[in-house]
């Protein structure tokens, strides 16, 4: 028993990883939706990106070390990314700057914030942003809530990557701390208005 619990603490970051996808497969099992998600589509493929450059050079060497350490990188879309949900065609405009999925870096080894997590993460962070999705005609879906924007993220992961475990753990890691990003996106003023029809 004593060379487990070395091992497990030897190799924490398996461990925690092991533990976090045994959690997400019982969480899944449980999942009462069945397979009817969003009927996300590619319109055109994957998105276009291009990685924005983490400004370490002349921070100095301490400021610089802490942005290598714990920076994350940033993503542009190169080219407006079309995809559709159901039957509407939605656009993420070129442009638009993200950082991927919120992955914590000690789980970074085992799952790229731009992995398997790129798409519903581009279109969650386009939502987080501005609290709504732009329509392909240029209007919006209206003011949508934090909780609309992480189901979405599952469901489109979901229907993309097919691992339903490891989206339920992204999921329900949204669903406990997801309210810090999307409050400060509100508080900086880029949220759609919310309206009460």
């Amino acid at each position: 028993m004593d060379f487990i619990f070395n091992l497990a603490t030897t190799f924490w970051q398996w461990t925690v990883f092991i533990v976090l996808v045994f959690i997400g497969y019982i969480i899944s099992k449980f999942d009462g939706q069945g397979e009817e998600r969003v009927n996300f589509k590619l319109k055109f493929g994957m998105p276009i990106l291009m990685p924005l450059p983490i400004e370490t050079k002349d921070k100095g060497f301490w400021k610089g070390i802490i942005m290598w350490i714990l920076g994350k990188r940033q993503w542009e879309v190169a080219e407006d990314f079309y995809f559709s949900l159901g039957e509407e065609e939605y656009i993420i405009p070129a442009g638009f700057q993200f950082d991927g999925a919120s992955v914590p870096k000690f789980l970074a080894t085992f799952l790229s914030p731009v992995g398997v997590l790129l798409v519903g993460g581009l279109v969650h962070d386009y939502g987080y942003k501005y609290g709504t999705l732009v329509r392909e005609d240029g209007t919006n879906i209206g003011y949508t809530g934090q909780a609309y924007m992480d189901k979405l993220f599952r469901d489109i992961c979901i229907e993309v990557n097919g691992f339903k475990f490891l989206n339920y753990l992204a999921y329900w890691a949204l669903a406990l701390v997801g309210f810090i990003a999307w409050n400060k996106h509100k508080k900086s003023g880029t949220h759609l208005e919310e309206t009460n029809e």
